[in-house]
């Protein structure tokens, strides 16, 4: 299985950029599709980006398009979320998650992280 760890989470305020990383190990990197979710406390995890093996095909949560961007460095073993014009309600929890087929890692990815957390201050 893929091990994967999150960083680069912390306090910015409203309207600054954060960039997210997430290493992953274990398995060939570039055999994963990768996603990043977010959770608030009482709330589901919800989506919000995702990028398949290549690096081609990426998709975003409608909250989050022409804000955030997800990629890859599949030589480095990496996943990164940039986050601009960051938001109050963009605060939570951020998981780095794997699955071997695309459609799963939008929905329920095999493979989570233990996540980072991002507060946004107005």
């Amino acid at each position: 299985q893929v091990q994967l760890v999150e960083s680069g989470g912390g306090l910015v305020q409203t309207g600054n950029s954060l960039r997210l990383s997430c290493a992953a190990s274990g398995r060939t990197f570039s055999n994963y599709n990768m996603g990043w979710f977010r959770q608030t406390p009482g709330e589901e995890r919800e989506f919000v980006a995702a990028i398949s093996r290549s690096g081609i095909t990426t998709d975003y949560a409608d909250s989050v398009k022409g804000r955030f961007t997800i990629s890859r460095d599949n030589a480095k073993n990496m996943l990164y979320l940039q986050m601009n014009r960051l938001k109050p309600e963009d605060t939570a929890v951020y998981y780095c998650a794997a699955d071997p087929s695309y459609i799963p890692v939008t929905v329920t990815p095999r493979y989570w992280g233990q996540g980072t957390q991002v507060t946004v201050s107005s």
